[in-house]
């Protein structure tokens, strides 16, 4: 009987050890790994190249090891996942957070990889409080997605050279106008300028043109990513398009808490016992969502008034509890959008009216 159970035990032990574990902490010149082999200790945490690295990795796998590995999202986007993956790795991209959780104010690339070891191994043991995985899309995906955060960053400089010429002129005490920069604007409004401010502002002016000629050469781009397809009314063919690269996929999403939660829309708590309060949105989602989502609820109010939260938002009144009401609306839209999305309910059972854009010449 005993050797029967220390059969058992060695055979389970066994298994065990042909499960190998990565925590990489990954930078664009070197990655720095921390192995954990089985149920050990996580062993010191070594830097290597890119290609030392996945070949190493890829020794295991060669082994018939089951191995696991996970790093932070970062400026290394997801080539690194997709190399793992088609080694046979099973490869978790995580949302970057400190990993100092008793605040030593200790940060180091190695004590990093250990960290992210530490929580893989408990995530793979069933902790999936473990980490926060995210969702890798696929390249073609991607691309869209690119595009749409290209369009936001040209409309960001665009916005930034606006502001500096201006900024510029108050500091003469000259007040320009609403859109100074716009060609009959600046026309007649540089005449007030002295020759050496008109020269340094007509430098920003020129940059936001030139900005303003490539955004509406990428809006294009973008609205052309969702022609034909039905939308909620007074949306619009260029916000669906950033919805609709920001959620990638609206099936991984399992429930209605998951979806608001990805929006960073959710209210914080800070409860404990009998006592409950809630506090503003945690926004710890996506926050280019979120900013669209916003900004349409404000249009929604004029193109739905029989949906029901804009029924609330138009019954609130004061600034603030208007604003609070614009973000209970958008927070309830995306839902409804991803219950139409996957087949669980009808436009018209949620109150939404759907369009088909006409497409633009």
């Amino acid at each position: 009987m005993n050797n029967i159970i220390n059969q058992s035990r060695s055979e389970a032990q066994a298994k065990e050890e042909q499960v190998t574990k990565f925590g990489l902490d990954v930078h664009a010149s070197q990655i720095t790994v921390c192995r954990q082999q089985g149920g050990l200790l996580p062993q010191p945490a070594q830097k290597m190249s890119w290609e030392r690295c996945l070949n190493w990795i890829g020794e295991h796998v060669a082994n018939g090891e089951k191995v696991y590995s996970c790093y932070e999202a970062g400026p290394c986007g997801f080539s690194l996942h997709r190399d793992l993956a088609a080694m046979g790795v099973s490869n978790y991209v995580v949302a970057a957070q400190r990993w100092d959780e008793r605040g030593r104010r200790i940060k180091t690339d190695k004590r990093d990889a250990r960290e992210l070891t530490d929580r893989l191994d408990r995530y793979v043991r069933g902790n999936t409080k473990a980490f926060a995985v995210i969702h890798v899309p696929t390249p073609e995906l991607e691309q869209k997605r690119g595009l749409v955060r290209q369009r936001a960053m040209v409309l960001k400089e665009r916005n930034r050279c606006v502001l500096r010429g201006y900024g510029m002129m108050l500091s003469q005490g000259f007040r320009a106008a609403e859109e100074w920069w716009k060609p009959l604007k600046w026309v007649k409004f540089q005449e007030q300028l002295p020759g050496w401010l008109r020269e340094r502002v007509g430098f920003w002016q020129h940059k936001a043109l030139n900005f303003t000629k490539d955004l509406e050469e990428l809006n294009k781009q973008v609205e052309g990513l969702v022609v034909d397809k039905v939308i909620p009314k007074g949306l619009g063919q260029l916000t669906s398009a950033i919805l609709e690269s920001e959620i990638i996929d609206w099936n991984r999403f399992k429930n209605r808490k998951q979806i608001s939660s990805y929006t960073g829309l959710c209210p914080s708590e800070d409860s404990s016992g009998e006592k409950r309060k809630q506090g503003s949105i945690d926004k710890c989602g996506n926050s280019y969502l979120r900013h669209q989502l916003i900004e349409a609820i404000w249009r929604l109010e004029m193109w739905q008034p029989n949906y029901e939260p804009i029924k609330k938002l138009r019954e609130t009144k004061g600034s603030r509890g208007r604003k609070r009401a614009a973000v209970a609306a958008a927070r309830r839209f995306i839902v409804d959008l991803w219950r139409i999305e996957t087949g669980q309910s009808s436009a018209q059972k949620l109150g939404l009216i759907l369009v088909k854009p006409s497409n633009k010449a």
